[in-house]
């Protein structure tokens, strides 16, 4: 069992960037693959990103890539999604989840363990 923790988000003006953390604990996040994903009002929820356990592979969607960037750090038990140049159509609630695996997994179904999620609101 892990339980993951969000934090970082905020409002930002577009064009701005802000940093997601996503604190694991009960295991150590070292064992699982993880993934960010989005949702934002009237939409399904989408991936964002997946890293894989030692963090050496990641995933991005179109639609970041390049912008944002994954990375962890499994002394800490802390995965971080960097968002940078930010846009009005970033704005959702983020969520970080956890699973086992040596891949990375872009779909909710392969993730068993879900944070809370935190909310980005992007300003034009």
């Amino acid at each position: 069992q892990v339980h993951l923790v969000e934090s970082g988000g905020g409002l930002v003006q577009a064009g701005g960037s802000l940093r997601l953390s996503c604190a694991a604990s009960g295991r150590s996040v070292q064992i699982y693959a993880m993934g960010w994903f989005r949702q934002a009002p009237g939409k399904e929820r989408e991936i964002v990103a997946a890293i894989t356990r030692s963090g050496s592979s990641t995933y991005f969607a179109d639609s970041v890539k390049g912008r944002f960037t994954a990375t962890r750090d499994n002394a800490k038990n802390t995965v971080y999604l960097q968002m940078n140049n930010l846009k009005p159509e970033d704005t959702a609630v983020y969520y970080c989840a956890a699973t086992s695996g040596s891949g990375w997994y872009v779909r909710e179904h392969d993730y068993i363990y879900w944070g809370q999620g935190t909310q980005v609101t992007v300003s034009s």
